[in-house]
């Protein structure tokens, strides 16, 4: 009660609240109001604004009456990164052809060079070769390296997969590209995106190269290797790699937008870089609280349900501002965590117990919740499943929910039944390439062998809310504009949301028997290669 107080109380003095919305959806948006706030200054991981909105979560955990479930008996879980920046303009890289001639590819224009993952080299100089979609399944039946010598060289590989492929199965292997194509040999990647696969337009990407990336401190934690090369080229000037191969870039991405077969083939080039790029240490917290099970068995295991802090920080200006405030990405999923906690402390307690996780550097690659998944501050091998709010995007009527990862584990099967208890139907992932299934934070638990799922608005091709969804990317994904002025943020249909999550909980948490993968999913252990 003292909790549902504070949440109308806080609801009731939020000069956002609209009168329309309910109680829950304002307080909702309060939690976003107060986390999306230029005082967080983007939230990025490391940085005072990110201390701070840790601490409010802390305060909002501790408001709803949850227990703390992070170390040393407190809510945090501290984690030491490596912040790196490589600075785009001091950089310099050339295309060199066969008899010497270098064509100068300017960093920070033409080329950006990922400051994420690894600590970069000085330089590099290595030949180019095309390995198309870049895709290692052989189990699967598709292989993009069979053949192919890799020794050395840098692997060119453009976006998207083939039709054949799931979506999870393709956006997994992507996920691990640069640690199969190290172990082939590789010195580094380069992406290709197809202009019609691109989500954040190229004049903004180069905006946001100049923020920092990330990488665990621990070198036994890090899954890329150390001094290997990643960039991406604008889709504008992707034609020059192609220059004397035979090949085109028009022609490779024809194929990729329609999901064709892509060959392989070398590309006469060589790539020469210099780096320049610094270092330096820092650490930021996961926040995790739990609420008790009400089994006296079940209670030792656990349902977690997680969303990412952090967002990009205070980056170069676009319309004056410099603050990307994250409202969406992700205190919206934040908030929902919030609200689903608010609502199962208020009934029944669950038989399972719920871990409420609020993880760092998601931003960064997945960093906080790696971290967590290979380090859990509960026992290992006591969380059953995990359900993750990642930029739900409330901002058309809830009819149907597109739950990532629905038809690898039997936890898809209670999705659909939960949802068709609400009123609601799940739907098929309607942009598969874009490989959201490993962007989010349940991924971390998918590789740490935990059935996950992640849950957005459903929109499907040729809709209103396609439209909108993809409008919302070009314009504020990334940008200083996503923030509490947006227009067109349906708050109740946000809670709508949240209650379908928070029984599905509820339903997981109640049944006796722990989720598993299915016997086809990729992810079931018994499909891994030997």
């Amino acid at each position: 009660m003292r909790a549902l107080t504070l949440l109308i109380a806080l609801a009731a003095t939020s000069a956002l609240a609209e009168p329309a919305v309910s109680p829950r959806g304002q307080a909702w948006w309060h939690d976003i109001a107060v986390l999306a706030d230029d005082n967080m200054e983007g939230r990025l991981t490391g940085t005072p604004g990110y201390q701070r909105a840790a601490d409010y979560v802390i305060q909002r955990f501790r408001a709803e009456g949850l227990a703390p479930a992070g170390e040393h008996g407190g809510y945090i879980q501290t984690i030491a990164f490596q912040e790196q920046v490589v600075d785009q303009h001091a950089s310099t890289a050339a295309l060199v052809a066969a008899d010497g001639t270098a064509a100068p590819l300017a960093v920070g224009d033409a080329l950006i060079l990922s400051p994420a993952g690894a600590p970069r080299p000085a330089s590099v100089d290595a030949p180019l070769v095309f390995i198309g979609y870049g895709l290692h399944l052989p189990a699967q039946g598709h292989d993009d390296l069979k053949g192919l010598d890799l020794r050395g060289k840098i692997a060119v590989f453009i976006s998207g997969g083939p039709a054949a492929l799931a979506g999870p199965v393709k956006a997994a292997n992507r996920n691990a590209r640069a640690e199969f194509l190290a172990a082939a040999g590789a010195v580094g990647m380069i992406t290709l995106n197809t202009p019609k696969q691109i989500e954040i337009p190229w004049a903004r990407q180069k905006l946001l190269a100049s923020q920092t990336g990330m990488y665990l401190a621990d070198p036994a934690l890090r899954e890329m290797p150390d001094g290997f090369v990643s960039g991406s080229i604008d889709p504008a000037q992707a034609e020059r790699l192609f220059a004397g191969s035979g090949h085109s870039f028009d022609e490779m991405a024809a194929l990729a937008d329609a999901s064709q077969p892509v060959p392989t083939f070398a590309l006469p080039l060589r790539l020469r870089a210099t780096i320049a790029a610094q270092r330096r240490a820092v650490t930021a917290p996961n926040v995790i609280a739990k609420l008790e099970g009400s089994d006296p068995t079940l209670r030792s295991e656990y349902v977690a349900l997680s969303a990412h802090l952090d967002h990009v920080g205070v980056g170069e200006a676009i319309d004056g501002d410099r603050i990307y405030n994250g409202a969406m990405d992700d205190a919206s999923g934040v908030a929902s965590v919030l609200d689903i906690a608010h609502r199962l402390k208020a009934g029944p307690r669950p038989k399972r117990s719920i871990l409420f996780v609020i993880v760092a550097a998601e931003e960064k690659g997945l960093l906080g919740s790696h971290y967590y998944a290979l380090r859990p501050t509960v026992p290992k091998g006591s969380i059953v499943a995990d359900l993750n709010f990642d930029m739900p995007l409330p901002l058309w009527p809830l009819t149907t929910v597109l739950a990532q990862g629905d038809a690898e584990s039997s936890l898809g099967a209670a999705a659909r039944t939960v949802a068709a208890q609400n009123g609601l139907s799940l739907i098929a992932d309607p942009l598969p390439n874009r490989n959201s299934f490993v962007r989010t934070d349940q991924f971390s638990f998918v590789k740490a062998g935990i059935p996950a799922l992640a849950f957005k608005f459903g929109f499907a091709p040729g809709t209103d809310a396609f439209r909108i969804e993809h409008d919302w990317r070009a314009t504020h994904y990334h940008a200083p504009s996503d923030d509490v002025n947006q227009p067109g943020v349906l708050k109740d249909e946000a809670i709508k949301l949240d209650d379908y999550v928070a029984a599905l909980a509820r339903t997981v948490a109640d049944t006796p028997a722990r989720p598993v993968w299915l016997s086809g999913s990729v992810f079931n252990p018994a499909n891994k290669a030997p």
